[in-house]
């Protein structure tokens, strides 16, 4: 047989050696402790003692040690608990020993001295030998990886940077921390710097040349995070975060979760959790049918409704290819309910028919529709087809098959539509209302923003560009949008399905809306670019029917809590018209002969507020304003300047109409109206109505040339004649 190797024998005999090494150290520390007592020199009396007493000694350490457990653990990763068990276990038999010294067993004479120098000597080498082991461990694995600058110099990044240190194969060498507290600056964790905030970045950078930035921040909310990629844009590193600490077992980091930062990091809010428990009650058991359920949200949709247990899964796609893909994924997964997979459009009311008949849903989610706003405005009549008709059509038949809940997903666009895809989408909705009275099925309308990664939408669009090398588009500078995940997009289609109001429309408070070109210079720094260096940004203007910023509420609708936490319910001030149906007659029918003059002028007879492309155009036309006696002074000083100095406001939701002051017309708005600079504009041609900051206060060249009004005199010349109360509601209701 081969002889065993020493590393084989070390490893083999591990624990035996260790026992020994402390027990020798117990022994060495009592007989160093007499030395200490008689400065070198001990009388034989002494010795005599100390030989009599040191196996009792050895014997009470041993089996003290035992409960302390001094004989378990890793000496590399020593920590203040072994350090606390050290003491300990050294008190306690320090104490047995005390006794047993004193009682008949003990010499006539042993030094009192040496029982706290014994317990010092002993305390101080058991440390050190563990502590020793450690700064091998950590010496041993220095230079070894990645460069890498924390950012974060709080229990977060103590955590990551001393599992950096002692683990040999982790790959990084932390070189240094960054943060925010400058009391923290020039202060050391585990050996490791602080190197200053977030302003010294640049110059912190540039002197110690990190291959990567490691966010140590894993509780911090996206509005803390956002600040520090910025600072980060000018220069080629990968950013690292970690996740957050209720998601690691035992809350502690390490390296293994360091992973890239993600667009969803930067959010203006973090997503939002729900209680699943309503949910699994509403689907557990029961026939469901989704609609485009090769889509992102239908998708999205049946993968988490299986997961609910259903007695059986209807998806319902006129794609062949995205209903296949979905189906392979599902059956992957070898679910407990039955999959039925069905080709077919949602416009088709055989088709339509056939399926409602042989399955006998329960709960319907419509999500198959047409989404893109450049594409529905060049073919305004399959908008209408899909989107309306296949909308009222499904809603009519699931009513007539005896479907308990039917939950329609429309989105932010159909809010005082710009766009015929928006249009289509509010005529969709009115169809549902209508639908709703006096059913007996329930029929929910859910609202929602754009969501992040779905197809077509413009994060993989960005990504694409990217990929290319750029340039990435943005078609306004000012452009705004509500974003969202997907999965917490379905969150909200099923809990608002689970509260079973019959008629109501529901939103999800999603917080501030992101500046597309905000979110484009994120992507293209998370891709490992310098944003306008290495990826330029090119603005192209407008596309028609797309808006500066989207809402959530309309001006006719009302706002409200719903039975869940962070989903509020909207209400129309307007009742629903029993005979909206005869009115989409025409339009459809119009679609269906392909007159697109003709479903322009219906969108906007059945819809008021809709401003079509061909009246924006009309808008564009400088507008008139006769001067009176009663003009709002803001309004005058603005158009005076209008013609040189194009200082004019536009409406932000038709765009190219100009906006005036409007009168504050109930006590919130006034209270508003006195505690901000803030002013109430109204647009004549769309309607809207809202809050914008007064050119004339905003820190131009035009406060050079003319003295800012005195808005409390503007206020009061506006407020002579209040009309009838009728409030709106805007995104920022919600909050």
């Amino acid at each position: 047989m081969t002889a065993m190797t020493i590393p084989n024998v070390v490893i083999r005999f591990r624990r035996d050696l260790t026992i020994a090494l402390q027990l020798g150290m117990v022994a060495a520390a009592n007989i160093l402790g007499f030395y200490l007592r008689f400065d070198g020199v001990p009388p034989a009396w002494a010795l005599t003692s100390c030989a009599q007493m040191l196996p009792w000694l050895i014997v009470i350490r041993a089996l003290t040690f035992m409960p302390f457990r001094l004989y378990d653990g890793l000496w590399r990763y020593t920590s203040l608990y072994d350090l606390r068990g050290i003491a300990g276990a050294v008190a306690t038999s320090s104490a047995l020993f005390y006794i047993v010294v004193k009682s008949p067993l003990g010499p006539p004479v042993y030094p009192r001295s040496v029982f706290v120098s014994d317990a010092l000597l002993l305390v101080l080498m058991l440390s050190a030998m563990r502590l020793a082991r450690r700064i091998y461990a950590e010496l041993s694995a220095g230079g070894r990886g990645k460069r890498v600058l924390v950012y974060g110099a709080g229990n977060a990044g103590e955590l990551i940077v001393r599992d950096m240190k002692t683990n040999r194969d982790c790959g990084y060498e932390p070189i240094g921390f960054v943060d925010d507290d400058r009391s923290k600056v020039g202060r050391r964790i585990h050996g490791v710097l602080v190197l200053g905030t977030r302003q010294e970045l640049p110059a912190i950078i540039a002197k110690h040349r990190p291959a990567q930035v490691l966010i140590a921040m894993p509780n911090a909310d996206p509005a803390s995070i956002r600040p520090v990629v910025r600072a980060l844009e000018p220069f080629k590193l990968s950013i690292k975060t970690l996740p957050k600490l209720t998601d690691v077992i035992g809350g502690k980091v390490q390296v293994n979760d360091i992973r890239s930062l993600s667009v969803e990091d930067l959010l203006a809010r973090p997503p939002v959790g729900l209680d699943p428990v309503p949910v699994r009650h509403l689907i557990r058991g029961r026939r469901v049918m989704v609609t485009g359920a090769g889509g992102s949200i239908g998708s999205e949709l049946c993968r988490q409704i299986v997961k609910l247990n259903p007695a059986s899964l209807v998806m319902f796609e006129r794609y062949e290819n995205s209903l296949h893909a979905i189906r392979l994924e599902l059956e992957d997964g070898k679910p407990a309910c039955g999959l039925h997979p069905v080709v077919g459009d949602v416009g088709d009311t055989a088709c339509v028919g056939a399926a409602m008949q042989l399955y006998q849903p329960e709960i319907v989610f419509h999500a198959a529709a047409h989404k893109h706003v450049p594409l529905m405005e060049e073919s305004p009549c399959e908008a209408i087809k899909n989107n309306v008709r296949g909308t009222r059509l499904l809603a009519q038949a699931a009513e007539f098959y005896g479907v308990d809940r039917f939950i329609f997903i429309s989105t932010d666009k159909a809010v005082n539509p710009t766009s015929v895809m928006g249009a289509s989408k509010r005529l969709a909705e009115m169809a549902i209302q209508t639908q709703a009275m006096g059913s007996g099925t329930s029929f929910a309308i859910v609202r929602f923003g754009n969501v992040l990664g779905s197809n077509g939408s413009v994060v993989p669009r960005f990504l694409e560009q990217i990929r290319k090398g750029g340039p990435v588009t943005v078609t306004h500078p000012d452009m705004r949008r509500f974003f969202m995940l997907i999965p917490e997009a379905v969150q909200l289609v099923l809990h608002s399905a689970s509260q079973a109001e019959s008629g109501g429309t529901y939103v999800l408070e999603m917080g501030d809306q992101v500046k597309l070109v905000d979110m484009a210079r994120d992507l293209i720094r998370l891709a490992g670019f310098v944003p306008d260096e290495e990826i330029a940004i090119a603005f192209t203007g407008l596309r028609p029917g797309e808006k500066l910023y989207e809402e959530l509420v309309g001006l006719n609708e009302v706002a409200g809590p719903s039975r869940i936490e962070k989903i509020h319910r909207v209400t129309s001030r307007t009742p629903p018209d029993p005979e909206f149906f005869k009115s989409l007659e025409d339009i459809e029918r119009q679609a269906a002969e392909g007159d697109v003059k003709a479903v322009r002028a219906s969108l906007k007879t059945l819809i008021p507020e809709y401003c079509n492309p061909a009246e924006v155009e009309e808008l564009q036309a400088p507008v008139q304003v006769e001067e009176t006696a009663e003009a709002d002074p803001t309004e005058q000083h603005e158009m005076a300047h209008s013609e040189g100095d194009e200082l004019y406001q536009f409406c932000p939701s038709c765009i190219s109409a100009r906006v005036h002051r409007s009168h504050a017309r109930t006590i919130v708005e006034r209270m508003r109206r006195n505690m901000g600079p803030e002013r109430l504009f109204r647009c004549d041609a769309c309607g809207w109505r809202g809050w914008l900051m007064p050119l004339v206060s905003i820190e131009s060249g035009l406060a050079d040339q003319a003295p800012a009004p005195n808005l409390a005199e503007v206020d009061e010349a506006v407020s002579r004649s209040l009309p009838a109360a009728r409030p709106t509601f805007l995104p920022r209701n919600l909050q």
